[in-house]
This record gives structure tokens, sequence and C-alpha cells, in this order.
């Protein structure tokens, strides 16, 4: 296994997530799985995720929550809307995969397994 250790936030009925869980899997990667509908991700985490990525990119625009609550017409900031998502988790765009300092928003393959790849090269002596 590598010296990689990969956390996703998401949802079990997530089609998204559960291929971001798969991906892992089938390379060995150990995963910490945090289904938001039981813990909501922490403030500190969502921020992690907004401040290398940007507020914007973490919400689900399109989602059937984010149409749900009226915020297509809303016109609140990412900011706010990251706030909000703290207590309502579905706003979020999933999944949220975080492997130390790198992170990664939505399905994402090709920036995982750069991921993998670099931790492979810096395993081999």
């Amino acid at each position: 296994m590598l010296e990689l250790t990969v956390q996703i936030f998401g949802f079990k009925d997530c089609q998204d997530t559960r291929k971001a869980l798969r991906f892992f899997a089938e390379r060995r990667i150990a995963v910490h799985f945090v289904d938001l509908r039981e813990r909501p991700a922490a403030r500190g985490e969502l921020r992690r995720f907004a401040e290398r990525l940007g507020a914007a990119a973490v919400i689900d625009r399109g989602g059937q929550r984010f149409r749900a609550l009226g915020l297509h017409v809303a016109g609140d900031s990412p900011e706010r809307l990251l706030e909000r998502a703290l207590v309502e988790p579905r706003l979020l765009r999933t999944p949220l995969v975080r492997a130390g300092s790198r992170v990664a928003v939505g399905p994402a393959p090709a920036e995982w397994q750069a991921w993998v790849d670099a931790a492979q090269r810096a395993g081999t002596p």
C-alpha cells in the first residue's frame, strides 16, 4: 500500500462519490470516508477547500437542493453559500477529496492519479 491517505467527503447515494471511493480502492489507497449525511463537514475543512479552489468551486449550483432552497434566484455570495452548506451539506459539490495539502472537488480522476503517481515516485528508492 502506498503512503498516501485520502479523505473523501460525500454521500453514499452520490454516484461521483462512489466513483472516487472505487478509484482509490482499486489502487489500494487508504481512504477515510465521511458521509456528510451522518456528519457534516467542519467549518475548517470546508474553508481548506475554499481557500485552495475558491468558494464557488465547492458549491453545487446545479444541484437539486440548491434549486429547492431557491438559491438559484437569491444571488448569495459563494462565501455565504459555503456558510449555509455547514447545515445544508447537499449544497456541496461532491466528492470533496483531500490527500494531505492537495484537494479536489467533484470527479477528478486525472488529478487523483497524479497524486497516486507522485506518492509512488516518492516511495521509490
